[in-house]
């Protein structure tokens, strides 16, 4: 499949109603299609990996056409350049969460991109680091506890960023971490306690967050069982 006809396959399937929706929940774009999540995953699906055309998908800037090259990039092409000229790119959420989490998460520079951009200035560079903390809680089964709790003084610098775009993902990967092992549950709880104590309503409110689900019976539970079936 050509760019060419990609992009009139995603212009048939636009919905200027999905384009209002979207920006009720802060998904504001330079341009979007308003093409579902469902479909840009069929779209997907048929086209494979290809390096080449997800670059070409990037290049056209609609919002639809991005999270698209998220999904049929080929994370062992995906370079360094690349990821910090993508990064440039992010202007909301979704694009941010969506490329860290179907494609820069599986590159072999996800942490040393994730620790670096966790210190930037921009908004939805600076979320994307932690996004990228987030999804490697997640999906980094085998990482060493060490290197996750590395990680909680950065949580700690950053919860003080009041912007919504920043404050959230920092609470998502304290939680996430938290949520790992019982080990990491205890260090992130005491962080998220630490960060409670600052002098800031995004820092209390990343910490009470975070708290509530950390000490809950059911992430107990579930941590435990954990334990148990090892």
């Amino acid at each position: 499949m050509t760019i060419k006809q990609i992009l009139s396959r995603l212009e048939a399937l636009g919905n200027p109603k999905n384009v209002a929706g979207m920006a009720r929940y802060g998904i504001v774009a330079k341009k979007a299609f308003g093409v579902s999540a469902p479909a840009l995953r069929a779209i997907a699906k048929e086209v494979g990996h290809s390096h080449e055309l997800a670059l070409k998908l990037w290049a056209t800037e609609f919002l639809d056409a991005l999270i698209l090259a998220a999904f049929i990039d080929d994370p062992k092409l995906t370079t360094e350049v690349q990821m910090d000229q993508w990064v440039k790119d992010f202007d909301n959420w979704a694009i941010c969460d969506g490329v860290c989490i179907h494609l820069f998460r599986k590159t072999p520079f996800a942490w040393k991109k994730a620790i670096a951009w966790s210190t930037r200035k921009e908004e939805f560079v600076r979320r994307a680091g932690f996004t990228l903390f987030a999804t490697l809680a997640v999906h980094g089964k085998q990482v060493n506890d060490k290197k996750f709790l590395r990680l909680l003084p950065m949580i700690k610098h950053a919860s003080t960023d009041e912007r919504n775009g920043v404050k959230k993902a920092v609470n998502w990967a304290l939680r996430q971490i938290g949520k790992r092992n019982i080990t990491l549950n205890k260090s992130a709880i005491e962080t998220a306690k630490e960060i409670k104590k600052l002098d800031s309503s995004a820092a209390r409110w990343i910490a009470s967050d975070a708290l509530r689900e950390l000490t809950s019976d059911a992430v107990k539970k579930r941590l435990l069982n954990n334990v148990s079936q090892k």
